[in-house]
């Protein structure tokens, strides 16, 4: 069995484990069901996590790449008052 590393995706026959990090003691990990919406983040030691893998015959995906979450834009309020506060002084109104 390789090493746990992040970004790693073991198939298991119902479920899959997506490894975000991997700490000095502790795996940061999602576990769920194939094709799975929302998946809980879970935390566990390293070595209670390669124990469960072999346990349950996981197979390492090749080519799995760490799933990439965007993050919302967050629009500060001073910028949006200075947006409308320099179209109101050029005269523009808004119908």
């Amino acid at each position: 069995m390789e090493p746990l590393a992040d970004g790693q995706i073991w198939r298991m026959t119902e479920t899959n484990l997506q490894v975000d990090m991997v700490g000095k003691l502790l795996v940061h990990y999602k576990l769920g069901k194939h094709g799975a919406v929302r998946i809980s983040n879970s935390i566990g030691s390293k070595t209670s996590i390669e124990k469960f893998l072999k346990k349950n015959k996981a197979v390492l995906v090749r080519g799995s790449k760490p799933v990439v979450v965007k993050k919302p834009v967050v629009v500060k309020a001073a910028a949006v008052a200075k947006k409308n506060g320099a179209s109101k002084k050029n005269g523009a109104s808004k119908p």
